[in-house]
C-alpha cells in the first residue's frame, strides 16, 4: 500500500511496475501545433502581400494582362503609324532639311524675302519660292510672320513658327508638305537659335494626362 502525497489519507492499491503521472501532459505536441499555426499565418500574410502588389502594379498572376474589350476579347495592339502621304495630316516636327519653305515679302521693304530666305537656308531649311506675297495672301502690317501650310505640313509649320516671335499659323488646302512664310512690317529678324529651340520645346510640350487608376485599362 502506498499513499501518494496530496491524497489526504485515502488509500489506493498500486499495481504494475509504473506510477501514474500526476503532473501536466508533455508540451511537445503543443509546440508542434503552435509551429504549424505560425507557418500557416505567415503563408496567408505572404499571399495577401503578393495580391496587393499585383493590384497596385496593374498585373495579375505576375504577368501584364491586355485590357479587354466589352466582348471580353483582348484589345489589339496599336499598329505603327504610317508614313505621311500627299494630302495626309502630319503634325510630327521634321528636320529642317525636310521642310520646303516659300518666303514671301508682304511689306514695302525691298529684299526682305531674300534676306529671310538666306537665314532659313543657313539653319538647314530647303528654300522653295522667294518673292513678293501673292495676291491671295492677306497683308496685315502688324503681323510679324504668317506661316501657312496644308494638312501635310503642320509639323513643318510648327518648326518654322518657332524661328520667329509672334508668328500666326493658318492652313490651306495644299496637298504637299511645303510651308509659306509671309513676313510683315513688324518682322525684323529670326530668333536666336537657343531662343528658337526653347520656343519649339514649348510648342511641342505634351499636355499632362491623368494617372491611370491601379488595375484599370
Amino acid at each position: 500500500m502506498l499513499t501518494p502525497q496530496g491524497l489526504k489519507g485515502k488509500q489506493y492499491r498500486i499495481t504494475g511496475n509504473s506510477y501514474p503521472r500526476l503532473g501536466r501532459p508533455p508540451k511537445k505536441s503543443r509546440k508542434i501545433l503552435a509551429a504549424i499555426g505560425a507557418l500557416l499565418a505567415l503563408s496567408l500574410i505572404a499571399l495577401g502581400g503578393v495580391q496587393l502588389v499585383d493590384i497596385f502594379s496593374g498585373k495579375k498572376g505576375g504577368t501584364a494582362q491586355a485590357c479587354a474589350s466589352p466582348s471580353g476579347k483582348p484589345l489589339a495592339a496599336p499598329e505603327p503609324a504610317a508614313s505621311p502621304t500627299a494630302g495626309a495630316t502630319s503634325t510630327a516636327v521634321p528636320q529642317p532639311n525636310a521642310v520646303t519653305v516659300n518666303v514671301y515679302n508682304a511689306t514695302a521693304k525691298s529684299g526682305l524675302a531674300a534676306r529671310t530666305a538666306e537665314e532659313f537656308k543657313k539653319r538647314g531649311f530647303t528654300i522653295g519660292k522667294v518673292g513678293n506675297a501673292p495676291a491671295n495672301v492677306e497683308k496685315l502690317p502688324t503681323t510679324t510672320v504668317q506661316v501657312i501650310s496644308g494638312p501635310g505640313g503642320l509639323g513643318g509649320a510648327t518648326l518654322l513658327a518657332s524661328q520667329v516671335g509672334g508668328a500666326t499659323k493658318s492652313a490651306d488646302t495644299r496637298v504637299d508638305g511645303s510651308v509659306d512664310v509671309v513676313v510683315g512690317d513688324a518682322f525684323t529678324a529670326l530668333l536666336e537659335p537657343n531662343q528658337a529651340a526653347a520656343a519649339l520645346a514649348e510648342a511641342t510640350k505634351p499636355s499632362p494626362t491623368p494617372s491611370p487608376v491601379p488595375g484599370s485599362c
